[in-house]
C-alpha cells in the first residue's frame, strides 16, 4: 500500500497544491494512505482534517528580517521551534512510514521533506511562483524530483535543472465539479444576478478589505440592485471586526441577501458563481481562475518577492482576461470605476472569462503523476 507524506501551508497557496497532489494519487493508487504535516496554528490545521485526511502538527515560524522589540520575540521563539523540528519531524515519519514524501512550499515544508532526505526516503517538491522561494532553494539540492509551475523559474540552480519538471499548478477537482447554476443556487443567488467574488488569500489584504467596502457603499448609495457580492476578508486577527466596521460606515450587511461577507469561504462554489473576480495574484488563485474560466481585477501584493505577483497578473492582462492595478496606482475611486464599467457590459465580463479559460493547462494531473511514478516505483 502506498503510503504518502505531505508537508505544505501558512496560506491557502501552499495547502490547496498539497490537497489537489493528494487526489491526483488517490485517482491512481486508489488505497493510498495519506498524512499532512503542517502547523496546529495555521490554515493547513483547519482545512486538511475537513477534507478527511490524517493531520500531524509541527511547529515552525520564519524569521522576521525588520527588527524591533515583538520581532526579536518572535525571531527567539521561531530559533527555539527550529530547534526542535528536527525530532518532530523525524517522529512523524517513523510513526507514519511514508514511501514518498513531497512539499508544497511554506516554513513547514522545510524541516519535513529535509529529514525524509536524510532518511532515505524518496522526495519531491512543487513550486507554485515563477520565482523560487527560499525553502524551495534549499531543498532543491536534497529532493528526487522538482515540479514548476513555469519554465522560466528564478533563482533555482543550474545544477538542480536536471531534475526539474514543468507540471503546471494543480487545482481541486472541486473547481471543476461546479456549474454556474448550482453554484448560485447553493449560495441563494439566481441566474439573472450579477455576481462578484472579492478575496484577499486566506489570511486578507488590507488594501483590498478598505477598497471593497468602499465599493459595497457604492452599491448601497448608488441604488444598485442586479449585483450580489461576495467578500472573504480573511483570518488574520486584525480583520476580526469587519463586518462591525461596515455596519459602522454605513452597509447593511446583516440580512442583507445580495452580501456574503465571511472570514473565509468556499473559494470552488464561490467562484464557479461569480461573472467577475478581485483578488490578489497569487499563483493557485490565479490558476484556479484559469480553471473555472473567470475574468478578473488583480491587485498584486507588493509584499512579496521580486514583485513576482506583478508579473502573474500580467500574464492575465496580456491575455485579455483581467486588469491589473498596482497598490501604489489605487485612488479612492479606481476599484469603483472598473467595476461600475465591467457591470454595464455583460458582453465585456463574458470575453474575461472566455479568455481566462484558454490559460489553463489541463494535462497537470497526467504531468504531475509522470513525475512522480518513478518515485513510487
Amino acid at each position: 500500500m502506498l503510503r504518502v507524506l505531505l508537508a505544505g501551508g501558512g496560506t491557502a497557496g501552499h495547502i490547496n497544491p498539497a490537497l489537489a497532489i493528494a487526489e491526483i494519487i488517490k485517482e491512481h493508487y486508489p488505497d493510498a494512505e495519506f498524512c499532512f504535516a503542517g502547523n496546529p496554528n495555521k490554515l493547513e490545521a483547519e482545512l486538511v482534517p475537513k477534507e478527511g485526511y490524517r493531520f500531524e502538527p509541527i511547529m515552525v515560524e520564519g524569521f522576521q528580517r525588520k527588527l524591533n522589540a515583538e520581532n526579536i520575540k518572535r525571531n527567539l521563539r521561531a530559533a527555539w521551534y527550529l530547534s526542535r523540528t528536527g525530532g518532530r519531524a523525524k517522529e512523524i515519519i517513523k510513526d507514519f512510514k511514508p514511501d514518498l514524501v513531497i512539499g508544497t512550499g511554506g516554513y513547514v515544508s522545510g524541516p519535513v521533506v529535509r529529514k525524509a532526505a536524510q532518511m532515505g526516503i524518496k522526495t519531491a517538491i512543487h513550486e507554485a511562483n515563477a520565482f523560487a522561494g527560499v525553502t524551495t532553494k534549499i531543498l532543491s539540492k536534497k529532493v528526487d524530483r522538482i515540479m514548476l509551475t513555469v519554465e522560466d523559474t528564478k533563482n533555482l540552480d543550474e545544477s538542480v535543472k536536471s531534475k526539474a519538471a514543468v507540471t503546471g499548478l494543480p487545482v481541486r477537482k472541486a473547481f471543476e465539479r461546479i456549474d454556474r447554476s448550482e453554484a448560485r443556487r447553493r449560495l441563494g443567488f439566481s441566474d439573472g444576478d450579477i455576481v462578484i467574488l472579492s478575496a484577499g488569500g486566506s489570511l486578507g489584504a488590507r488594501t483590498l478589505n478598505e477598497n471593497v467596502a468602499r465599493l459595497l457603499k457604492w452599491y448601497q448609495d448608488s441604488g444598485i440592485k442586479n449585483v450580489c457580492h461576495i467578500h472573504s476578508y480573511g483570518t488574520y486577527k486584525g480583520y476580526a471586526d469587519y463586518e462591525k466596521k461596515l455596519e459602522e460606515q454605513g452597509v447593511r450587511v446583516q440580512g442583507n441577501p445580495r452580501l456574503m461577507i465571511r472570514k473565509y469561504i468556499d473559494m470552488p462554489v464561490c467562484m464557479a458563481a461569480a461573472d467577475l473576480v478581485i483578488t490578489r495574484c497569487g499563483a493557485s488563485t490565479l490558476t484556479e481562475l484559469e480553471s473555472v474560466g473567470r475574468g478578473a481585477i488583480l491587485i498584486p501584493s507588493p509584499m512579496v518577492a521580486e514583485n513576482h505577483q506583478y508579473h502573474n497578473g500580467m500574464v492575465l492582462q496580456k491575455a485579455g482576461a483581467g486588469f491589473v492595478f498596482e497598490e501604489k496606482d489605487l485612488a479612492e475611486n479606481t476599484l469603483i470605476d472598473k467595476v461600475r464599467e465591467l457591470i454595464s457590459q455583460p458582453q465585456k465580463l463574458r470575453e474575461l472569462s472566455q479568455n481566462a479559460a484558454k490559460l489553463y493547462i489541463s494535462d497537470t494531473p497526467q504531468r504531475i503523476l509522470k513525475t512522480l511514478e518513478p518515485l513510487i516505483g
